[in-house]
């Protein structure tokens, strides 16, 4: 404190450092202010430096507050004594480009010092134009009749929007999900993306909750996806990832008529509550990744499920930071619900994986085990043993059992690590599904020649899950 010297130095040589000398914003939605960001301005020196002069080189996007002043021009005579900083605070409201593909802005922010010295912090993003449905807090958006989410460009959807005719999303779509927005679904669904343009729909955050941690990986951004049948709907969701709310894909019906759910190539991941949720609905799941639920990644009660080459992984809050409660520790990955009386269910799982950081992932909980209908062949299960006439040929964890089913089952934010459910190359999953052939599933057959992936399972003896391991 005693070397700090308040007397302005005029010394050709001094200068200023920064706390970074870019500063790079994640894309911006146009339109739509950012959260603020921060650069941190110190003078190094003993000496104190004066800066006569703060200003934008452009100033159209980029909003600049310097230690509490938003006015650049009046910081004509701003001294910063040795050892001192100031605080730069910057937001983005970027106008909209009328282009549907990412536009580059970047601007610097100079500072003159009366030493005849000028340095400079350079600020970049990318603004993104979306089409906006519903504003915040109007509540919900009704669309009466057919709706279609095109993959020209982004939606950015407020609230609940309620669409009573076909929704239809086409490949290359990407939809954020603002806090607490929902759709829900009254009519059919046919959300078709493809392994080249998969659909996206996940939280509107796109920066980080702090370093290392995007918003996307803390769940519950969102609220969900709701498919609602008021009769004999069908649902088709191929290559559609749904990421980070607290309900993946909620299926509810109460009619006489069961609507029909087909998925295949899908990733449902890293929700509060729950992933799947098939309510008297039938539905046939292939190549499909369902992951990381606070509660069930899969729950079904009353309809015919059938589960084949799909991974169901339960590590949920398995991370060294805390960005989410953790799960409930008695919460299976999958539950399958067989006690009502008015609606029977009958699930079946073939060439899958089901496990989790916790003991048991799969109950069937129906009243006699032993005559229960459905069919577990060729998977991978962290369960007990299953005792009933449909199970053979599974793969089961024992508590010995030290080789990763997975190249990575937690998250390291600290060494850049995330969740890799592609199947280590010694995992016990390996090898151990039936040939596609002689499932009794010949309407998936032509689905379940290649993986998730594109990976061609043809010719092989077929891993299980939904990701062929490649050599």
């Amino acid at each position: 404190m005693g070397c700090r010297e308040y007397r302005v130095s005029e010394d050709a040589s001094l200068r200023l450092a920064f706390s970074c000398d870019t500063l790079t914003f994640d894309t911006i939605f146009t339109m739509s202010g950012t959260a603020t960001a921060q650069v941190m301005v110190y003078n190094p020196n003993k000496a104190a430096v004066m800066i006569d002069r703060v200003w934008m080189e452009d100033g159209s996007a980029f909003q600049v507050n310097v230690d509490g002043e938003p006015q650049l021009s009046r910081l004509t005579s701003l001294q910063v004594n040795g050892g001192d900083s100031l605080f730069v605070f910057v937001r983005v409201m970027m106008p909209a480009t009328a282009t549907d593909t990412p536009v580059y802005i970047s601007d610097k922010l100079h500072f003159h010092l009366t030493n005849n010295a000028t340095q400079s912090v350079v600020m970049e993003a990318y603004g993104q134009d979306v089409i906006r449905i519903g504003r915040k807090g109007c509540g919900r958006t009704e669309k009466t009749g057919p709706f279609t989410f095109t993959g020209k460009k982004p939606y950015l959807v407020f609230d609940t929007l309620i669409v009573s005719g076909t929704l239809t999303i086409l490949p290359g779509a990407t939809i954020y999900m603002h806090s607490g927005a929902c759709i829900y679904a009254l009519g059919n669904v046919k959300a078709q993306g493809t392994l080249a343009q998969p659909i996206l729909i996940r939280g509107d955050r796109l920066d980080e909750l702090f370093e290392h941690v995007p918003y996307l990986y803390a769940g519950g951004s969102w609220n969900g996806i709701y498919l609602q049948a008021g009769q004999k709907q069908s649902y088709t969701f191929e290559y559609v990832d749904i990421l980070s709310g607290n309900v993946g894909l909620y299926c509810m019906n109460t009619s006489a008529n069961r609507p029909t759910l087909q998925m295949n190539g899908c990733r449902i991941h890293n929700h509060t509550l729950y992933g799947l949720v098939l309510v008297n609905t039938d539905a046939l799941v292939t190549n499909t990744e369902i992951s990381n639920c606070g509660s069930y990644c899969v729950y079904c009660s009353g309809g015919k499920h059938d589960f084949i080459h799909t991974t169901v992984a339960s590590y949920f809050g398995a991370t060294d930071v805390r960005i989410q409660s953790a799960a409930k520790e008695e919460t299976a990955a999958v539950y399958i619900d067989n006690l009502s009386k008015s609606e029977s269910t009958t699930t079946s799982f073939a060439n899958s994986v089901i496990t989790g950081y916790r003991s048991n992932q799969l109950v069937v909980a129906t009243p006699f085990e032993q005559y229960y209908p459905g069919l577990f062949i060729g998977n991978y299960l962290k369960t007990d043993t299953l005792l009933m006439p449909g199970a053979h040929d599974n793969a089961y964890w024992q508590a010995s059992d030290t080789i990763p089913v997975f190249r990575n089952d937690y998250f390291k934010y600290k060494e850049y690590i995330y969740y890799d459910f592609r199947l280590d190359s010694l995992s016990p999953a390996i090898g151990i599904g039936d040939s596609i052939q002689t499932l009794p599933y010949p309407e998936a057959q032509e689905l379940l020649k290649t993986d998730r992936n594109g990976i061609s399972r043809e010719g092989l003896k077929p891993d299980a899950g939904c990701y062929q391991h490649r050599l």
